[in-house]
């Protein structure tokens, strides 16, 4: 399901792996890359990739008892879909701030392991996540893809908070 896949910068440009969701808080970041890494009408020092990652639909199923396999393609058309229009309105939002380089991923997988090999293939320099805010037990219960990717990408992560709105 990847797009337009290549492995290097042109020559003179980093390359900066952007990962989105349907989250508001992924594309809050997404456009908070934008802004500060993407000025209009000016030289750009980055080539952008936009990753996003779709489930296997055996893992959004689990181990469902009788039945489950006839609930399965139905499952795998619905997490394409969404895949698909996320990478959408990445690609809306890109195209709104003037970007010319970039590209866009639907990968299957698990969001920190395919955000982490997004980097190695790619050889990006920097790796942009929203952080959805969760406190510690939810972060522990849920796993946290941002605090993974800090750990384990071999590569600059800037983690953007999308700011809480003030009483």
């Amino acid at each position: 399901m990847a797009e337009e896949a290549s492995s290097a910068a042109p020559a003179g440009k980093m390359t900066m792996v952007a990962g989105v969701d349907e989250s508001d808080h992924s594309f809050y970041a997404l456009q908070w890359a934008l802004q500060h890494f993407f000025p209009p009408a000016q030289p750009q020092q980055y080539r952008l990739v936009v990753v996003t990652a779709k489930p296997s639909a055996a893992s959004a199923v689990g181990l469902a008892g009788p039945g489950a396999a006839d609930v399965l393609p139905f499952v795998e058309a619905d997490l394409k879909h969404t895949a698909l229009r996320v990478i959408d309105k990445a690609r809306e939002l890109c195209a709104a701030a003037q970007v010319a380089d970039a590209e866009f991923e639907a990968l299957e997988g698990d969001a920190r392991n395919v955000l982490c090999d997004a980097v190695e293939r790619h050889h990006a320099e920097m790796l942009v996540v929203g952080s959805h805010g969760y406190g510690a037990i939810k972060r522990a219960v849920l796993g946290s893809v941002s605090d993974y990717c800090a750990h384990h990408a071999h590569c600059t992560v800037m983690i953007v908070k999308k700011p809480k709105p003030k009483h």
